[in-house]
């Protein structure tokens, strides 16, 4: 057995532990079809909790389900002893406990060296605890001043522990996402609201199939061009020797087959909780209606969004604006960051500057939010993923990054010229290809931080702080809008 592990990591170009932890997580896929089939709510949570934790013991250990124990039941905890701030301890709680994993283990070194510990799975892990925790926290407000979302997701009474271990171990999520709400989780196991036993339940099976094609795909094209672009090379004497536009080419790759590694990894988690039945998210309104399976979706590579431009936008690889990159990328986390921290209302900022009664000083009802709350939202990210230079770096630079594309965007907005706008346009789309080449490289340490962006001056850094001060000698004028739209933005606030 140990040899053919050996033989079949060294044909995909992975390590023994590597392999060992892609096996058992494209085994959800038939534990969560196998779930289908399991009578009754309760039996349900307890196959969830079980598989969850057998897999997770295959694939890190013993010490992973300890680890995902704490984090479960510190957020349990609070919930049972103060309702009142369980949202608010736990989000400090569940992130101190991964930041003192991320320091103790330093897993980015250690991937490198194809040793894989269970920091990934804690990370998807903390944000189903803090949000099962703000949910019930929402509980006791009054209906009338929440959001939509808030109303939808909201819980009346704590969940059992069974249920609660259930939801944050169920298809194996934990792995790699995706993250949904403990609410839609418990209307799945007890086949209520969209999910009832009386609603005629969608075929999972070609959601699924094409969820695997795509993970196939990706997959093969990783294998295909790692070996031909690695990190190592951004300390080697021979790069510097390179001419800018190389180097910078060389970046972009870097980038680019990173990416498909992790299309690889959420097409099969998505593939996982669609064939279980949980990502089903209701029909469309075309005629015949369509299932939708938007709940496991945590990537969009080739989905077009129709933008205010005459361009039309392929998701990642071909994304108009910056800003418009995490409507495509790692799509759960990005939707649980910007609902938890960059909502307008500011929802965890609200829970956790109530506590020390400053909330109205730093947040103003009735405003959108600004570069504070992105620069908020990015610096979250940043730690979540872990404590190395390179992820502080990119995440810190990219709401400059995002704060910048926002400048382009109002400039396009304030003139009504179509040639002017278009050039506009394209030069928003040069410029997210730009920052793509400039950022998108997988190094961690200082060391190759430094040499990798000190080999193009800083240019991706240095331009967005540029056009962002820019912006306030040239201040855009506010777009020019019709009588008929005005009326019926008004009508519509």
């Amino acid at each position: 057995m140990d040899l053919d592990m050996e033989s079949m990591a060294s044909a995909i170009g992975v390590s023994i532990p590597v392999l060992r932890f892609l096996l058992c997580f494209v085994a959800t896929i038939p534990v969560s079809f196998l779930g289908r089939f399991i009578p009754g709510a309760c039996a349900r949570h307890v196959y969830s909790a079980f598989t969850g934790a057998c897999l997770s013991y295959l694939s890190f250990g013993f010490s992973s389900n300890l680890h995902f124990l704490v984090l479960m039941l510190l957020g349990y905890a609070a919930m049972v002893l103060y309702r009142r701030r369980c949202g608010v301890i736990t989000f400090f709680l569940g992130f101190g406990y991964l930041i003192g994993c991320h320091v103790y283990y330093m897993s980015g070194d250690a991937w490198k060296e194809g040793v894989i510990d269970a920091t990934g799975a804690l990370m998807v892990l903390t944000l189903e605890v803090i949000s099962c925790a703000i949910n019930y926290n929402d509980g006791l407000l009054k209906e009338d001043g929440l959001r939509e979302a808030q109303k939808n997701n909201r819980l009346l009474k704590l969940p059992s522990l069974i249920e609660y271990f259930g939801y944050c171990l169920c298809c194996g999520s934990h792995f790699a996402g995706p993250v949904y709400e403990m609410k839609d989780y418990l209307e799945w196991t007890e086949r209520k609201g969209i999910w009832a036993k009386s609603e005629k339940g969608p075929s999972p099976y070609g959601a699924t199939l094409r969820a695997l094609m795509q993970a196939a795909f990706c997959m093969g094209l990783y294998v295909y061009l790692a070996p031909h672009f690695p990190l190592t090379i951004f300390t080697d004497p021979i790069f510097q020797q390179w001419g800018f536009w190389k180097q910078l080419g060389y970046r972009y790759m870097c980038g680019f087959t990173a990416r498909w590694k992790y299309y690889f990894i959420w097409s099969i988690s998505e593939a996982a909780v669609i064939i279980s039945g949980l990502g089903f998210s209701g029909w469309t309104e075309s005629s015949p209606p369509k299932p939708k399976w938007d709940r496991a979706k945590n990537v969009d590579i080739l989905g077009v969004e129709l933008a205010k431009s005459s361009v039309d936008i392929l998701g990642v690889e071909l994304a108009q604006s910056s800003v418009t990159l995490p409507l495509f990328w790692n799509i759960q986390v990005n939707t649980w960051l910007h609902y938890w921290i960059l909502e307008k209302d500011n929802h965890i900022l609200y829970h956790i500057f109530y506590v020390v009664d400053v909330y109205e000083r730093l947040i103003q009802n009735g405003k959108k939010p600004g570069f504070f709350q992105l620069l908020a939202t990015q610096t979250v990210s940043a730690v979540w993923h872990g404590f190395y230079p390179g992820y502080i770096r990119f995440f810190i630079q990219s709401a400059v990054i995002m704060a910048c594309s926002r400048v382009l965007y109002r400039w396009q907005q304030a003139t009504s010229n179509s040639l002017i706008n278009k050039m506009f346009v394209s030069t928003d789309f040069a410029y997210i290809l730009f920052v793509l080449y400039y950022s998108c490289s997988r190094v961690l340490s200082l060391r190759e931080t430094l040499a990798s962006y000190g080999s193009v001056c800083y240019i991706g850094t240095i331009l967005p702080i540029v056009l962002i001060l820019l912006s306030y000698i040239i201040k855009p004028a506010k777009p020019v809008r019709s009588k008929a739209r005005g009326k019926k933005s008004e009508a519509e606030t």
